[in-house]
């Protein structure tokens, strides 16, 4: 029996292996972005209103100090010791006194409620 199978047998080759294939690729580059037209106007826009922000907080600051001088309207109770701490906090109390005095041609330190006082620049 061993024989007979052995009659059948017939030998067979190996199945061709597919070689592998040498590919070129292309070197990666990175991406290069081209600015269309739209975004030349998105860009436009945006800078110009940059600028246009700049030049309003600049004209404000500018305005701001050189512009009308700061006043404030006394109420019932304060006295211009209080309004020259408040106001002027950067100088003793009598020298605030004296220079409200001064920038509102005050004879006495006596203030009535809802007089406007001009707060001197210094």
């Amino acid at each position: 029996m061993a024989a007979q199978v052995l009659e059948f047998l017939v030998p067979v080759e190996p199945a061709p292996v597919a070689r592998p294939r040498l590919v070129l690729v292309p070197p990666v580059t990175e991406p290069t972005y081209r600015l269309t037209r739209r975004g030349r106007v998105v860009v436009a826009f945006f800078v110009a209103l940059l600028v246009a922000a700049l030049g309003l907080a600049l004209a404000g600051q500018l305005a701001s100090a050189s512009g009308q001088p700061e006043s404030v309207t006394v109420e019932a109770g304060q006295t211009l010791s209080e309004i020259a701490l408040r106001e002027l906090p950067q100088l003793p109390i009598a020298a605030g006194v004296v220079e409200l005095q001064l920038a509102n041609n005050l004879s006495t330190s006596y203030v009535h409620a809802g007089q406007t006082l001009v707060i001197p620049e210094l």
